[in-house]
């Protein structure tokens, strides 16, 4: 069979990481033949639509999560499941009629519980087999991995984007015994992937590159105005929103920037300040940037994932409470990057989906 597969690309909307992380996905997917389509809003939609302006993107119902502006996120995470609950049960009832109106054959969630259908092959991506929750809510962690992993039990394939074994970016949130048999590793994702490095000359000592729900985001931000407006220091900063802000800033200031864009600012800095989410992680690591993890307050992900990676001596870590714009400079060190193999495990996959997807495409009930 040589048309071309429909796949729908749905990444979840909790800042631009898991857009970011389907950038190199979506090529690879136009490289062999498919036909991805998009399902997006917000500022993952403006992202992808200035990665891919020549791909059909839908404006598919957010999450539109906001975190609390407390360092503690307790009381905010029991508000907010039920909230969650319903915009998975939402986001499954509105998938049939995506499907039904732009004929999709392959859909492809990022992290979205609720993006299965019997009528088309269902993979599901994510770094989190485990989620860690905050504080006393710790005892619902059992709770939690017995409900995802059943839902994940929906999909055809589950791929998680890291290397299998001991050595590893992600540690026990994605290496941890379970029951699934739907598993592939296709090891980290990277949107500089495709980029042909070249030599640049160092003219930022910092860069700024900010994500995530507000109002953290912003508080942050702000942070980082008030300590650098009179440091001296040369500093750039990717504000990571399209919400406008009068430029207060004595240094250059992007909003949403493309990957190309994105790289090139990179390449000119000798530091990297930026949330410990795992996309960031992975383009970190491909680039071997020095960096500054500083991770969402209450946002238990980031903050094991600063810790796990400060111990293995990859990437130095602080909190924003104690972050200090003069201090990072002095006190952060080359740490030695540890040797991990890099593998073609994506692209292996996305050629074995053809075959697969051709042979249980006639199983499907229509």
């Amino acid at each position: 069979m040589n048309e071309k597969k429909r796949i729908l690309i749905c990444p979840l909307d909790w800042g631009l990481g898991h857009a970011a992380r389907d950038v190199p996905l979506i090529r690879l997917l136009i490289k062999h033949n498919f036909e991805p389509i998009i399902a997006s809003s917000g500022y993952t939609y403006e992202l992808l639509l200035r990665e891919f302006p020549n791909l059909q993107i839908i404006d598919f119902p957010s999450y539109s999560i906001r975190f609390s502006k407390y360092r503690s996120q307790v009381l905010k995470m029991l508000v907010l499941i039920p909230k969650i609950i319903f915009c998975i049960i939402k986001e499954h009832r509105a998938l049939k009629s995506v499907i039904k109106e732009n004929n999709i054959d392959i859909v492809f969630s990022d992290n979205r519980f609720g993006l299965w259908n019997k009528s088309t092959y269902n993979i599901f991506m994510t770094h989190q087999l485990k989620i860690k929750f905050p504080g006393l809510l710790r005892f619902l962690e059992p709770t939690y991995q017995f409900i995802s992993h059943h839902l994940i039990k929906n999909y055809d394939e589950c791929w998680i984007p890291d290397y299998r074994g001991d050595v590893n970016l992600s540690g026990e949130l994605s290496h941890i015994k379970c029951k699934l048999r739907n598993i592939y590793f296709i090891g980290p994702l990277s949107k500089f992937a495709d980029i042909k490095p070249e030599k640049t000359n160092v003219t930022l000592d910092v860069l700024y590159i900010l994500s995530g729900p507000e109002p953290q985001r912003s508080i942050f931000e702000n942070k980082i105005y008030k300590q650098t407006i009179n440091s001296g220091l040369k500093c750039g900063i990717v504000r990571g929103t399209t919400e406008k802000r009068k430029n207060e800033f004595k240094f250059p200031v992007y909003d949403i920037i493309n990957t190309e864009e994105l790289y090139s600012l990179i390449s000119t800095a000798e530091l990297i300040v930026c949330r410990s989410g795992y996309s960031s992680v992975m383009d970190l690591f491909l680039l071997k940037k020095k960096a500054v993890f500083v991770p969402t307050p209450g946002q238990t992900e980031q903050e094991y994932l600063a810790d796990y990676l400060y111990r293995r001596g990859m990437f130095y870590f602080v909190s924003q409470q104690e972050f200090n714009a003069m201090k990072i400079m002095s006190n952060v060190i080359d740490f030695p990057r540890m040797q991990l193999h890099k593998t073609n495990t994506l692209e292996k996959r996305i050629i074995a989906l053809k075959e697969i997807y051709n042979k249980q495409r006639s199983t499907k009930p229509s």
